[in-house]
């Protein structure tokens, strides 16, 4: 399959096409893949005023109405699937059966908002706590929060775009979503859809436009939320302009996991093997930081590195492959001068380390000081660092030797243990039994630190994208 030629906008539930400025590469081959309608700033400034015009019809649609929209979304995408697999495969890189994985929990999210849009519960509050609040009661609902500001990220262009858009349809928010630049067509073909349902008029655009083009996105006091994916530098930037908005800021993480000395040594290798260069390790929870145990550490590292070396590397449209191309030759050069620079001051390089263009090895490290970027820094890409532990108390602190808090993993069969994780690693999650890079999309997804603030996952982000508003009752006495 190959992409259409041209892809417009969508500006205020309409596609424009005033130009086809936005050449979006095959991440592969590095040829122009398709082009794509660029939004200035005054269209940004006209999806803005679009969504300030609907947030009145964007509240009193009906939880049904609402629903509606997220069902019609839920069944074309299931009806477009691998045309919607294909093109993430070619502008993102991703090895088609990853791609296919994501445009499942694409619908997953799609069909969670769904299920939560007919039950956004209130409350009912006694408030006769004391003899002045006599005869007074109260209750409480949530309603939408006003026009919203999404902006995405290109390692996930659908699933992460679905889990700002599908929140504010679920509770009728009106909004404006930046993608990528690199990976825009999964969200457009996303505007595509919802330009079929009937969405009040500015309901939502999807404006592709130039970094430099983005800060009504964040400045503007028309919008009421800013929700951002990306890394902390820019993430928190953002934060310092957003003005008194609400922000959700999901960023970078620097995934531990730990394989403690009771763990099953061939199901948590097989498991990290996957955590750490699904996608290439483009995965803000890919597994970065491995910590194993003594007793196990020499069998576990030659398996490791054995199931490493096997992975297949190539085209991401075969369907054998597992590891596809960085986004970018710029990200993969980065990355590989990272691995270089550990080897230099002491690291053992187990396997992988080479790099072609885009195309980096997947790379396992042992014995890498603490203050390489491999280790410190977010790697966001395929390579992953060893090191052994003898006490589980010491690699707890360990894992929380970091600036980052996002999520850990953690291979144990001691309830004890992981309860003391649990208690006292400094993240958004901790994942018993399995890899650090696992997630469901109802559950609440986010970190501490430089991670980020808030929570993602449908019902937690509807929460976000809600105010409270209180009702007082009083009945006078007779």
């Amino acid at each position: 399959m190959s992409l259409a030629a041209t892809y417009p906008y969508y500006l205020a539930n309409e596609p424009v096409a005033p130009n086809h400025d936005l050449e979006v590469l095959d991440k592969y081959s590095g040829e122009v893949a398709t082009r794509v309608a660029l939004a200035d700033d005054a269209a940004i400034d006209r999806g803005i005023q679009a969504a300030v015009e609907a947030t009145e019809p964007m509240a009193a649609m009906a939880a049904y109405e609402r629903q509606a929209v997220l069902d019609h979304c839920v069944a074309r995408f299931r009806e477009r699937f691998e045309e919607l697999a294909d093109a993430l495969c070619i502008e993102a890189g991703k090895p088609i059966k990853d791609a296919r994985g994501e445009v499942g929990r694409l619908i997953d999210t799609f069909r969670i908002a769904s299920e939560e849009s007919v039950r956004i519960a209130g409350e009912v509050m006694p408030l006769d706590i004391s003899p002045r609040a006599r005869g007074y009661s109260g209750m409480w609902k949530r309603v939408p929060i006003g026009p919203c500001s999404f902006i995405s990220p290109f390692n996930f262009p659908l699933n992460l775009a679905a889990h700002k858009v599908a929140p504010a349809l679920a509770v009728g928010c009106p909004f404006v979503l930046k993608p990528a630049s690199l990976t825009p067509i999964g969200a457009l073909v996303i505007g595509e859809v919802l330009a079929e349902t009937d969405l009040p008029k500015g309901a939502f655009s999807v404006l592709p436009c130039s970094r430099g083009g983005a800060a009504r996105f964040t400045e503007d006091e028309r919008l009421k939320l800013l929700s951002f994916t990306g890394s902390p530098g820019v993430g928190w930037d953002l934060k310092a302009k957003a003005g008194k908005k609400p922000v959700v800021l999901e960023l970078g993480g620097n995934a531990a996991v730990i394989v403690d000395e009771d763990a099953d040594l061939d199901d948590a290798i097989e498991r990290i093997v996957f955590g750490a260069f699904y996608q290439s390790g483009q995965s803000c929870i890919g597994v970065q930081r491995i910590l194993v145990h003594a007793d196990l550490y020499d069998r576990f590292r030659d398996g490791l590195v054995e199931k490493t070396r096997a992975l297949r590397s190539g085209d991401p449209k075969d369907e054998s492959t597992f590891i596809g191309p960085m986004i970018s030759e710029k990200e993969a050069t980065r990355l590989h001068a990272w691995i270089e620079s550990a080897v230099t001051s002491g690291a053992t390089l187990l396997c992988g380390g080479g790099r072609e263009g885009s195309m980096l090895e997947a790379t396992l490290l042992e014995g890498v000081p603490s203050d390489q970027e491999v280790v410190c820094e977010e790697a966001f890409g395929p390579v992953a660092v060893l090191s052994k532990f003898d006490d589980f108390d010491a690699a707890l602190d360990q894992v929380n030797d970091s600036v980052f808090g996002l999520q850990a993993g953690i291979f144990t069969r001691d309830l004890y243990k992981a309860q003391a994780a649990w208690d006292r690693l400094e993240v958004g999650g901790v994942v018993i039994g399995d890899v650090p890079s696992w997630r469901v999309d109802h559950m609440p997804y986010g970190g501490v630190k430089e991670s980020g603030l808030g929570r993602e996952g449908v019902k937690f982000a509807m929460e976000d994208m809600t105010e409270l508003r209180m009702l007082v009752i009083r009945t006078p006495m007779a």
